[in-house]
């Protein structure tokens, strides 16, 4: 068994693992979402569940801000919500920019492949052999390395 130091990190080890599991469900609950739009939920669900925010500057304790920001807000107690709130705020436009940064980096790369794909996919021929049999026999003469034959077979 874990040994902790305190109940301090014993709380925090419970709510990075429910926290875990809130995120893991999210994921499960966009993924029949479109893509540009799944991957920004995701963000913010991350960032509203793994964002700290101190309490108690002197004792140097965290807690989620999003607790903070509710628990403030529910019971009117303590000042601690406007911390939260631009805590979350921060933390949240560095995730947004670091994804924007990805999909800067991810867009021409995927845009390449794509272009690849499709101009394989037209270069291939998509007829089936007796297609390609009873076209062959109406211009035998028409040998273009382009259309996948490169000699002459006999015929009986």
């Amino acid at each position: 068994m874990l040994m902790f130091d305190s109940d301090y990190s014993l709380a925090w080890a419970l709510y990075g693992v429910a926290a875990l599991g809130c995120l893991l469900f999210w994921f499960r609950v966009t993924r029949g979402m479109w893509r540009w739009l799944r991957e920004p939920l995701r963000l913010i669900a991350a960032v509203l569940l793994f964002t700290p925010t101190i309490v108690d500057p002197a004792k140097e304790l965290f807690a989620p801000a999003v607790a903070i920001t509710a628990m403030d807000m529910i019971f009117q107690v303590g000042n601690n919500a406007w911390r939260a709130v631009a805590d979350l705020a921060m933390y949240g436009l560095i995730a947004f920019g670091l994804y924007l940064l990805l999909v800067a980096i991810r867009w021409p790369i995927e845009r390449k492949y794509r272009r690849r794909r499709d101009t394989a996919d037209e270069a291939e021929d998509s007829r089936t052999l007796r297609e390609r049999m009873e076209d062959d026999s109406d211009d035998e003469l028409d040998y273009t390395p382009s259309r996948g034959r490169m000699r002459t077979e006999p015929r009986l």
